[in-house]
């Protein structure tokens, strides 16, 4: 049997779609540990995995990608300060290497710091995805801009020509930085952020059909393993089984983003509505000002699994745990995406079916009403999305791809050259 060693960006977003595919390892009894967030450590190990803390220098490090003004000024400003936190969950992931020694390595898609320490190490690492691929390929959009496919000529010339447009604004955000501390620690630079996707032994994307489009020519180390909801096992609170109209979840991003206006403008589209409005503002708790309704109640935080149980719909900012929960589900969305990867989430929600998207800069409640009767008018296509999304692989798929990855290492070891008996005689004694 394996040790791996899984390695998170501090947000409840990145650990917790992992928790399925660990316990699956755990259960063909490899050894797994954890590093992650403080606060989501309790949850972790309550669900039967070795967690441990990242470096609170980790999480002191926030990205405030939010407070910058602009599409390109919140790339740069997010992209900073992921290679600021980069400096720290480097060392970070080289002590709980020395600390668990495992025999591979998981790390995280934003944790960049620790992917320079992972392809120093030198032993099989994969990187884990916890939403949409963003790799070029015929027939595919150019990643984060929510365009719709187009097979059509002038949709292949778009492609072309926009691809490498995005690749460069892109790298021109991540690289300067990224680069510089790969010199620092004598890696050379990537010419390309497509670059961070071919150097681990595997990645692991965390989702497929239907939020990811077919793929027919997939890099022969990258694995699409599905979508792995999961919420920490939780007390069903009693009001959620009160009787009354269908519950609506609209939800802010656990990691904040200055999303707490979609909030207010739920509130007032569904007002009158024959709904009960379950609002839940995470870290938008504390700027958020709501309108009154007689028809909402505001949580900070809600276990997700059993809301949507007894939801009828969900209203969201396009977070790729949220939306995969609802799309399993089978519940219609509506998506307004604020920012990061949530408009090319929003766009999958759109094609597959699943609901309706709502751009940030065109939120009103009227709009948001009329985004909302069109989504839960189409239950029967989110209920068909759901069932594609539930056979796109699972835990068990992502407990193979790791299972490959442990074999890399163990062919590599099997390999190496013996060492030469030694000529002198063995010490007496």
């Amino acid at each position: 049997m394996s040790t791996f060693l899984a390695c998170t960006a501090p947000a409840a977003g990145h650990a917790f779609p992992l928790v399925p595919g660990l316990l699956a390892l755990q259960e063909r009894g490899h050894s797994v540990h954890v590093r992650t967030a403080a606060a989501l450590v309790p949850a972790l190990r309550a669900a039967g995995l070795d967690a441990a803390p990242v470096d609170p220098a980790v999480e002191a490090i926030r990205v405030g990608d939010h407070e910058a003004r602009g599409g390109i000024g919140r790339l740069r400003r997010g992209y900073a300060d992921l290679v600021a936190r980069a400096r720290r969950d480097g060392p970070d992931l080289d002590a709980a290497i020395a600390e668990t020694a495992p025999d591979a390595v998981l790390v995280d898609v934003l944790a960049y710091g620790a992917q320079i320490a992972a392809e120093r190490d030198g032993r099989p690492w994969a990187l884990t995805v916890p939403s949409l691929l963003p790799l070029p390929e015929p027939g595919i959009p150019p990643y984060g801009l929510g365009l719709a496919p187009r097979t059509d000529r002038l949709g292949r010339l778009r492609d072309r020509a926009l691809w490498p447009l995005v690749e460069r604004l892109y790298g021109s955000a991540l690289l300067p930085g990224l680069n510089a501390l790969r010199g620092e620690h004598g890696l050379a630079p990537l010419a390309s952020p497509l670059d961070l996707f071919a150097s681990p032994a595997r990645v692991l994307a965390l989702t497929g059909a239907p939020l990811e489009y077919p793929r027919r020519a997939l890099p022969p180390h990258v694995r699409l393993v599905g979508a792995q909801p999961w919420d920490p096992p939780a007390a069903v609170p009693e009001w959620l089984d009160e009787p009354g109209d269908p519950w609506v979840l609209v939800t802010c991003s656990t990691e904040y983003q200055g999303d707490e206006r979609l909030a207010a403008a739920a509130v007032e589209a569904l007002r009158d509505a024959p709904v009960r409005l379950l609002v839940t503002l995470a870290d938008a708790h504390a700027t958020a000002a709501l309108p009154r309704a007689a028809n909402v109640r505001v949580e900070r935080f809600v276990a997700h699994g059993p809301v949507l149980e007894r939801a009828a719909a969900v209203i969201c900012h396009g977070g790729m745990g949220i939306v995969q929960k609802t799309v399993a589900a089978g519940l219609p969305l509506v998506v307004v995406p604020f920012g990061r990867d949530q408009p090319e989430v929003a766009r999958r929600v759109t094609e597959c079916g699943a609901g309706v998207a709502l751009p940030a800069k065109r939120l009103t409640p009227r709009r948001l009403r009329t985004a909302f009767d069109a989504a839960t008018a189409g239950r029967d296509a989110a209920r068909a999305a759901g069932v594609r999304l539930r056979a796109a692989g699972g835990p068990g798929a992502f407990a193979d791809a790791a299972e490959e990855l442990a074999g890399l290492g163990a062919a590599r070891a099997a390999a190496a050259p013996t060492a030469c008996p030694s000529s002198s005689p063995p010490p007496r004694g």
